[in-house]
């Protein structure tokens, strides 16, 4: 991959679809991980004003801790960045007090997880509103294309994508080029929202290799009979994921009504 010409590509297309959009800088979510952190130093490559937020919700200090490290790093390269933290905690826990939440409901920890992300979009069209920003999204193409692993209107609610054509792999090459620290660089992946310190790969049962090797056998057509163990499992993953997140990688449907009935 060309990555100097990468950034310059998509620097360039975030600060055209801004300017072509009337608004007047982004937003992103920091979450402490590889993708907000190379999605938020994008966007401050612009030149535009870049506003990064931290939402904790009963976070592990040490995603906490990365995330303010990734902030303050790119304050002192760009004048353009800014921050603020919204503790997010005592929004969650009044939300749960208004729910049933009864530990015998079986997708009760799932929902809960779902609707941590779901508080996180609302807190940041709330801040793109007050400043005229563009919410800019940190999927990547493994995740938001090849198994869906995002929330339905919480990550998944965004503006822009600056990196959902960069697989897993290609984010960390833009994540050295741009002197991402080795923190994040070296943390497992996590998506944070369970409260405790399972990674992507062990609620994915494999790794973003594994399904990026297995994204691109599916697009090639690849014979299943020709897999290793190893690999016949991964490739059923993968399978499985795409096909039951479809929901989340197709336009909502619509219940078209025939002329005839109106």
């Amino acid at each position: 991959m060309q990555t100097e010409n990468v950034v310059k590509h998509i620097v360039n297309w975030l600060k055209e679809y801004a300017t072509n959009s009337k608004m007047e800088g982004f937003v992103i979510g920091i979450s402490g991980g590889i993708d907000s952190a190379v999605t938020s130093a994008l966007c401050a490559k612009t030149g535009l004003r870049t506003l990064c937020v931290e939402m904790p919700i009963h976070q592990a200090i040490n995603q906490v801790n990365r995330g303010k490290e990734h902030i303050e790093s790119l304050q002192k390269k760009h004048a353009n960045v800014s921050c603020i933290e919204v503790n997010l905690t005592p929004v969650f826990e009044t939300f749960k007090t208004q729910i049933p939440t009864n530990q015998m409901l079986p997708f009760l920890d799932l929902t809960l997880a779902n609707t941590r992300a779901r508080l996180r979009m609302t807190t940041l069209y709330y801040f793109a509103g007050l400043h005229r920003y563009l919410v800019a999204g940190t999927g990547n193409k493994v995740e938001d294309f090849g198994v869906g692993f995002y929330t339905k209107y919480g990550d998944g609610g965004v503006d822009i994508s600056p990196i959902a054509d960069l697989m897993k792999s290609e984010v960390y090459e833009l994540g050295n080029y741009l002197n991402i620290s080795d923190s994040i660089l070296n943390a497992k992946p996590t998506d944070g929202l369970f409260g405790d310190d399972r990674s992507d790969e062990e609620q994915l049962g494999a790794s973003y290799d594994e399904l990026e090797w297995a994204m691109k056998m599916d697009q090639e057509g690849g014979d299943i009979v020709n897999f290793s163990d190893r690999e016949k499992v991964v490739f059923s993953i993968y399978k499985k994921l795409n096909s039951t997140n479809q929901h989340k990688m197709n336009p909502i449907p619509i219940c078209k009504i025939p002329i005839k009935l109106k």
